[in-house]
């Protein structure tokens, strides 16, 4: 019971990131009350990888 207690505590931190990341960084915006996050989501995009648009072979099984 207590680990799925955590579990679900888990997800539930990670659902919070997500919506603050969708709300406020993502449209370059600061988030409000800890801008710490906003600058820690952004140093974290800025590191992800992203695929080009031009990239059309990106998704394909067969090269």
């Amino acid at each position: 019971m207590l680990l799925i207690m955590i579990s679900m505590l888990a997800i539930l931190a990670l659902a919070a990131l997500v919506l603050v990341f969708a709300a406020f960084p993502h449209r370059g915006e600061s988030v409000p009350g800890v801008p710490w996050l906003g600058d820690a989501m952004e140093r974290a995009a800025d590191v992800a990888p992203v695929l080009d648009g031009d990239d059309q072979k990106a998704w394909s099984l067969h090269s």
